[in-house]
């Protein structure tokens, strides 16, 4: 990390993920780390998870930032993110369990909206009415985050600073649980929660969690002034964006790059690199749209491949991720709402020893092309995608930090993806571990 601040030096950079999340975002948050002060997570919940491999050693991560693996270095939790308090408390036990100091520098913003007990069994009985009444299940991880974050918009929300203040925490948490208890008794089937147990719990927590809490947005200027490189780290991918995703097959949270600016309380201004991190192929968790999906039950598929070689299921769930080839089409659509600077791409050496592979470069609708993913869930079910084939390559790629290394076809499958999406590749990853990386242009020196 390094080690002294500069007035008026700072750079910061935004790394937000361009396809349906799980692109490899924990790894390249932690490689960067190396040259950032401070590492801030802007949005999303623990539905979200990091998987970070550093010598050998995995660690998961859903809500503590991802620089937390890098001794010195600063963690925030912006304010928009949604904070479960048992959750939190017990990623910070494990986490220190590892032998890493956690506490002295986790900054958890007060305007945080908490998860409760009742965000977690109207999520889950909301996802039950869905698939008992035909209308399709949307895939949430069951976590609460979904309704955490209605009670924000409705304004009803209990925060991370009314947890300092047990009176009125008392006096909203009862008017939520007599609010929610009646969805659940009354529209869903559910049984009704007791408010005993909630309160206790948030109270306990509450002393542990009071020396964490923090004016974030005003720490976070504070450090900019002071010359220090902030990282700003996006959860799920543009393409899960509440607004800007395959609605509604989407999480609960705007998970595009100039979210990073209202989720953590600083200025546009601030963010001076979009770092997209890209898989070199495309994965799906849960229900919606995915026009480049690939069967994966032939275990001489490429799906299957993509599948077992890419070890991909989710961090959180442990479900079977859907595989299928890199979609050009919605990687343009991606850039354009996030304002891409650059792009990292990511387990590159899945594809060693195809002997084809695909580029999506746009769809075939109704019988005219479209070059860019629709904003219409129902129109992108019509989109038959149109493949541009490349040669692959036999040797390996794995663990390759030189991008002279790399096979020629393998750069040449790099190269055509620039040309057909317009922007810059700059990292590529050929492995989990932090180290397997070819650096091409850095986002804190650009």
């Amino acid at each position: 990390m390094q080690t002294g601040f500069k007035a008026g030096s700072g750079r910061n950079v935004v790394v937000v993920g361009t396809q349906w999340g799980d692109e490899g975002k924990g790894k390249i948050v932690d490689w960067m780390t190396d040259h950032a002060h401070g590492v801030v997570r802007f949005q999303g919940g623990h539905n979200a998870g990091h998987t970070l491999v550093i010598a050998g050693r995995k660690t998961a991560l859903q809500l503590i930032p991802s620089g937390v693996m890098r001794e010195g270095v600063a963690c925030y939790i912006g304010n928009g993110v949604v904070v479960d308090p048992a959750h939190l408390l017990l990623e910070i036990e494990r986490i220190e369990a590892l032998g890493v100091d956690v506490r002295s520098r986790l900054f958890l913003s007060e305007s945080c909206p908490l998860i409760m007990p009742f965000h977690v069994e109207l999520d889950r009985a909301r996802e039950a009415l869905r698939e008992t009444s035909g209308g399709g299940k949307i895939g949430t991880t069951g976590k609460g985050i979904g309704p955490a974050y209605e009670d924000k918009v409705a304004r009803r929300a209990l925060r991370v600073q009314d947890l300092k203040h047990p009176a009125r925490f008392e006096a909203k948490l009862r008017e939520l649980v007599h609010l929610h208890n009646s969805e659940l008794t009354g529209v869903l089937g559910a049984k009704p929660l007791e408010m005993g147990p909630m309160l206790d719990g948030a109270m306990a927590a509450a002393e542990r969690l009071r020396p964490l809490m923090a004016d974030v947005g005003y720490r976070l200027h504070q450090a900019h002034l002071a010359g220090a490189n902030l990282l700003f780290e996006g959860a799920q991918g543009t393409l899960l964006d509440i607004d800007h995703g395959t609605y509604p097959y989407v999480t609960s949270s705007n998970c595009v790059a100039g979210n990073a600016a209202a989720g953590s309380g600083v200025g546009p201004g601030m963010l001076h690199y979009v770092l997209g991190i890209t898989k070199a192929y495309t994965t799906r968790v849960g229900s919606g749209p995915f026009p480049t999906e690939l069967p994966m039950d032939d275990p001489a598929s490429v799906g299957h491949h993509l599948s077992t070689v890419g070890q991909e299921r989710g961090t959180v769930t442990g479900r079977v991720r859907r595989c299928g080839w890199l979609d050009a089409a919605a990687l343009k659509r991606s850039i354009i709402i996030n304002g891409v600077s650059g792009l990292c791409i990511t387990k590159l050496d899945v594809l060693d020893g195809l002997p084809e592979i695909n580029i999506c470069t746009g769809y075939e609708s109704d019988g005219h092309k479209v070059d860019i993913l629709p904003l219409d869930a129902d129109e992108i079910l019509r989109c038959r995608p149109v493949y541009e084939t490349m040669p692959g390559w036999t040797q390996t790629t794995a663990g390759l930090t030189n991008w002279e290394q790399l096979p020629l076809n393998a750069r040449r499958y790099l190269e055509r993806l620039e040309a057909l999406i317009g922007a810059p590749i700059d990292m590529v990853s050929t492995g989990p571990d932090r180290v397997h990386t070819i650096l091409l242009r850095h986002p804190f020196r650009a």
